[in-house]
């Protein structure tokens, strides 16, 4: 969950649906503001992203202004996690990073999640950001995607590695309360299953 900078053409979908690999990642709404408390209001998302703890009511529906801001400029796809299309279980967000990306000179994305305390160890993590990868390849027609990692958060560590991220030689950043952050890069294959992509409006 970090802030890069916007894109030059700053064109994302306004809305965003995706499904596969027994997930539904969908648009957050108004009516997910309780929830949201209860998923990010806990230690762990404290200590490993940007939101603080306490995290209220009056927070939750800032950061979904935000979410809405950013999308509008360009800067950030921000989805729920759920397997029903419903009950949000966490969070995934890609932060488009340009224009200048790594050196093909081509735009990137910067992948973030945190899933509640009552739904880990069901592989959400990895599933979501796997169908969030091949979005990011398919779709915005991206070619990198990369993982900011805290070298102590070995949950973070193992999705990386289980969804086929490599670690990078790239100098650790830090970023408010987030750092040292290690650099983790996947590379788009040529070939991959598609999942399955549509506008919620339609």
């Amino acid at each position: 969950m970090t802030d890069p900078a916007p894109t030059a053409n700053g064109c994302l979908p306004a809305a965003v649906s995706i499904t596969g690999l027994g997930l539904q990642l969908r648009e957050w709404n108004d009516a997910d503001a309780p929830v949201m408390v209860e998923l990010f209001d806990e230690p762990q998302v404290d200590r490993w992203t940007p939101l603080y703890h306490p995290f209220d009511l009056a927070a939750a529906r800032a950061y979904l202004d935000q979410a809405r801001t950013r999308r509008a400029e360009g800067r950030s796809i921000q989805l729920a996690i759920t397997s029903d299309g419903h009950t949000a279980l966490g969070e995934i967000l890609l932060f488009v990073v340009g224009p200048d990306g790594p050196s093909q000179g081509g735009p990137y994305a910067e992948l973030a999640y945190a899933v509640g305390i009552r739904y880990r160890r069901q592989h959400l993590a990895t599933r979501a950001v796997r169908l969030m990868t091949d979005y990011a390849y398919q779709v915005l027609a991206l070619q990198q995607v990369i993982l900011r990692i805290n070298p102590d958060n070995a949950a973070s560590t193992a999705v990386a590695r289980a969804t086929g991220f490599h670690i990078t030689n790239a100098a650790p950043i830090t970023r408010g309360r987030s750092g040292p952050l290690l650099t983790w890069r996947h590379q788009a294959p040529e070939f991959f299953p598609r999942p399955s992509y549509r506008d919620p409006q339609v």
